[in-house]
């Protein structure tokens, strides 16, 4: 099959687009004709060898968390999908990815995928859905009528937090660059805030705020001043997880970190409100398996607004 591996860690240059071996599914496994893929930013990270702490990879590796394909082998006792099963999957970061024509999968990571996109444009939803889902429910515990300030909601993990938060009611503030306001508004804010206008966010955010969800890499000061946005007993649930979310114990207000996990049951839960009309799956663009490495060079440049979703063979 054909794959995009990196042997080294280091820059985009180290993809490389090649031959390698069909893997076949162990126990508990499957094996998927991948339709598409995703960049992500840890992609990227794993790819320069900065995550081998907390994700130790073996070389060559293949990157590609996200997955949407087609389910055509499977390994010893499977029993839940079957072959020729249309699905997604948020892979064991640690394994080998999906940006190859074949990849294996844990059974249980997956689930059916929507029907009513296109089945590589699911690829779009996996990581990002998830971490937009568990930081909205899980650990902000988000009520109807609560208002939430989404920091940086022009990214795709915005997108969906923006579009999941206004459909639980409440009323949302984002921030986002003016070529992303459009697209912010669309996906449901009530209000938005344009962060390249200087450091503004504390002065335009008029009240209190339940929920802080920070998607930016902001500076610590930044960050300490948006948990001062947050009302007593409120929620800053941080994805830059670099830098350590602050709480203000006097206040009662918590700073979470979020580490974003796969789970087959919310991501089911993801593409029933896709398939229901309630949630938007948003694809910037398509770009060939071949093509990998440059779209990981534009995106070290900065040249990636939304979600790109990477296609083999094409």
């Amino acid at each position: 099959m054909k794959a995009v591996r990196f042997h080294e860690f280091g820059g985009p240059g180290v993809l490389r687009y090649e031959d390698a071996e069909q893997p076949v599914p162990g126990p508990g496994q499957v094996r998927i004709r991948v339709a598409g893929t995703s960049f992500n930013g840890v992609d990227a990270n794993i790819r320069g060898g900065n995550m081998q702490g907390p994700i130790p990879v073996a070389l060559p590796h293949t990157p590609g968390i996200d997955v949407a394909g087609t389910v055509d082998a499977l390994g010893e006792g499977v029993t839940g999908p079957a072959v020729g099963d249309a699905v997604v999957g948020f892979l064991p970061m640690t394994e080998d990815g999906a940006a190859a024509e074949y990849v294996l999968a844990p059974a249980d990571v997956l689930a059916a995928a929507p029907t009513t996109v296109p089945l590589a444009d699911a690829a779009a939803l996996p990581i990002v859905g998830l971490t937009a889902y568990q930081a909205l429910f899980e650990h902000a515990g988000l009520q109807p009528g609560q208002r939430v300030l989404v920091n940086g909601a022009g990214g795709a993990v915005g997108g969906y937090a923006v579009q999941l938060a206004r459909a639980a009611g409440a009323h949302v503030i984002a921030t986002a660059s003016p070529r992303s306001a459009d697209r912010v508004r669309a996906d449901g804010a009530s209000e938005v805030v344009d962060h390249t206008a200087g450091d503004v966010v504390a002065t335009a955010v008029t009240g209190p705020v339940d929920v802080v969800l920070n998607l930016a890499p902001v500076e610590p000061e930044q960050l300490a001043a948006l948990a001062g946005l947050v009302r007593d007993g409120g929620v800053l649930v941080n994805t830059t997880v670099w830098m350590p979310a602050p709480s203000d114990e006097a206040r009662g207000v918590r700073g979470i970190d979020l580490f974003v996990r796969s789970d087959a049951a919310q991501l089911a839960e993801l593409v029933g409100r896709v398939d229901r009309g309630e949630l938007r799956i948003a694809v910037a663009e398509r770009v060939p398996l071949a093509g990998l490495a440059d779209l990981h060079a534009r995106a070290a440049d900065g040249g990636i607004s939304g979600k790109a979703v990477v296609v083999p063979g094409s």
